[in-house]
């Protein structure tokens, strides 16, 4: 029989790209990203024992991950509104590659976005239904969608400026 401990530390090694996703996502250093990770990990054992399996493992995972990140995030706001920085893409860069280069600009200009609509892109570009998306945030998922379309066009528009 598999102790809770490494049944834990299993379902986190399986699930620690959407862990790391929202801790870049809501830092500006690699030690603020860390510890954000660390701090989403101590969160979500806190709450282990009162997952009741009535959503998918990865939403629970996910509304964790994301009150974590917006709750630290708003303590450190006041000092440092990672919404509000001028960043330069180019900065994030790490070879020529083009697919890099999108990639690290769409995170870069993720960043500037507000917090709700941070989280809102990042399950969509995991591929969350609409559904699980409404169900993280509190949300319809009618609001949900359209949010989506209307933070596309940002997105775009964004992109496009710092292309």
């Amino acid at each position: 029989m598999i102790s809770k401990e490494k049944e834990f530390a299993q379902l986190v090694k399986d699930n620690q790209g959407l862990i790391i996703k929202v801790s870049r996502l809501y830092t500006n250093s690699l030690e603020d990203e860390e510890d954000l990770f660390q701090e989403i990990v101590l969160q979500l054992w806190r709450s282990y024992d009162s997952f009741k399996g009535n959503s998918k493992i990865s939403t629970w995972m996910y509304r964790v991950a994301l009150n974590t990140a917006i709750t630290l995030f708003r303590k450190k706001s006041k000092s440092l509104p990672t919404n509000e920085l001028d960043i330069n893409h180019r900065d994030f860069i790490e070879d020529d590659d083009d697919k890099q280069q999108q990639i690290s600009l769409l995170y870069t200009v993720i960043k500037t976005l507000p917090n709700v609509e941070r989280a809102i892109v990042m399950m969509y570009l995991d591929d969350l239904p609409y559904k699980d998306i409404a169900e993280n945030l509190g949300i319809t998922e009618v609001n949900a969608r359209v949010k989506m379309n209307r933070l596309k066009k940002i997105l775009k528009e964004k992109m496009e400026k710092h292309a």
